[in-house]
């Protein structure tokens, strides 16, 4: 395994972050794993050297959080947790998301309890608010810090100016600043590339993407990805616009190196994140251990300066997508 600091912080985690969308209750998504599964990939990621854990307060309604701190008991000390909050709860309860202060003080407090933990050690804001004041949501989080429940804050997918302004008002009022960015990012989908990711290496922000395997596009042939169990059950999967452009033949090129190399596909897109120097670690969601194995093995994958250009060259703008 290899390891980095995560951004500015001086927290030391995995080139790997894994993801833990897909723990939880089957009735949530199909394609979620159960409990037992669940437990079994944290168990093998920790063998494996991965340290670092991203889950959600909304994935699975709670239970992807219940189980991540389950499986991790015993282990507390050695991992970093990630967790995020934003999205309503609560259908009947407006303020059970958004990111007002009475938001993110119950919800940070109710993650806590799923974790079983007293402090997580990154909270992130999993979309911005509208509805709130970004100096609200930023002086609730530096409370949240000040409180010792919350080490570090970071953001997730927004515009560049956005998360600018964000900074700028952090060191405007003294707050906690965002020390990390979760951001849409893969081989087919750069539009990061224009602002976002130039702004977090100015301001020393972390980077750790979502998706960048494209949500199982970047893992197969482009006929043959509809195959998939995700890619069967959920019909937005293609809202981001992996398929547009050049993604087709981005795709091809992908297929192509990693039949040279003697890899598999979704090695060589891994390959490609840990060779983009603002990257700190991809957040890789899997619903396998031997996915997981695969995903630890593409670290020793070396890419040349032509293989970037060549996986590179197809792509082409495309339209803005994952911010909300």
């Amino acid at each position: 395994m290899e390891y980095t600091t995560l951004g500015n912080t001086g927290m030391t985690v995995s080139r790997i972050c894994l993801g833990c969308m897909s723990f939880g209750d089957p009735d949530w998504r199909e394609w979620v794993l159960g409990e037992e599964e669940g437990k079994e990939l944290v168990e093998r990621a920790l063998e494996l050297g991965v340290n670092f854990f991203d889950t959600a307060n909304m994935y699975s309604n709670g239970e992807s959080e219940r189980i991540l701190g389950e499986a991790l008991e015993g282990h507390r000390e050695e991992a970093v947790v990630a967790t995020k909050g934003y999205f309503r709860m609560d259908e009947s309860n407006p303020n059970s998301g958004g990111l007002s202060r009475k938001a993110i003080e119950q919800e940070l407090e109710n993650s806590l309890d799923r974790l079983g933990m007293d402090t997580v050690d990154l909270y992130q804001i999993h979309r911005l608010d509208p509805e709130t004041p970004i100096e609200e949501t930023l002086a609730a989080l530096d409370d949240a810090v000040r409180r010792g429940q919350v080490r570090y804050v970071g953001a997730s997918s927004m515009w560049a100016h956005e998360f600018a302004d964000a900074l700028h008002a952090s060191d405007r009022l003294g707050l906690e600043r965002f020390a990390t960015m979760q951001n849409h990012y893969n081989l087919v989908y750069r539009e990061e590339e224009r602002e976002m990711l130039p702004l977090c290496e100015k301001e020393n922000v972390g980077t750790i993407p979502w998706s960048p395997l494209a949500r199982g596009y970047l893992t197969r042939p482009d006929d043959d990805v509809d195959a998939t169990k995700r890619g069967e059950t959920e019909e937005h999967l293609y809202r981001h616009p992996y398929r547009e452009g050049g993604g087709p033949e981005v795709n091809a090129r992908v297929e192509e190196l990693a039949d040279e190399k003697g890899v598999k596909m979704a090695q060589i897109a891994l390959a490609w994140q840990f060779h983009k120097e603002p990257v700190d670690a991809p957040i890789v969601g899997t619903t396998s251990v031997e996915h997981l194995e695969d995903a630890v093995e593409a670290l020793d994958i070396d890419l040349s300066d032509s293989d970037v250009e060549w996986l590179e060259e197809p792509y082409e703008p495309v339209r803005v997508s994952g911010h909300d």
